[in-house]
């Protein structure tokens, strides 16, 4: 079934699939860090590398949902994207000072 889905993709649908997907994994993969960081820590935690993957992970949903022309992702991942840049603009501010 799936193999029948993927051979019926044009090239550049196949990249666009492929960025969606590690979009998500890069998105996804923040949730186990923040994890095993307030394991470590014994408290919760969101280090800085959260809000990288975040930012990563979002433009790779963001362009996934523009080549889609997907109105509901990109609005949400445009939102999400400025908020994670947000927190690691006051992160740096706060070390800063």
């Amino acid at each position: 079934m799936i193999t029948n889905y993927i051979n019926n993709l044009s090239n550049i649908e196949i990249l666009f699939l492929t960025i969606g997907f590690l979009g998500q994994g890069i998105f996804a993969s923040r949730f186990i860090v923040q994890w095993i960081y307030s394991e470590k820590k014994g408290e919760s935690y969101i280090p800085i590398i959260f809000w990288y993957l975040s930012i990563f992970g979002g433009i790779g949903l963001l362009t996934y949902a523009i080549f889609r022309k997907d109105p509901v992702i990109i609005v949400g991942q445009i939102f999400g994207i400025f908020i994670y840049v947000r927190n690691l603009i006051l992160i740096y501010k706060k070390k800063d000072k």
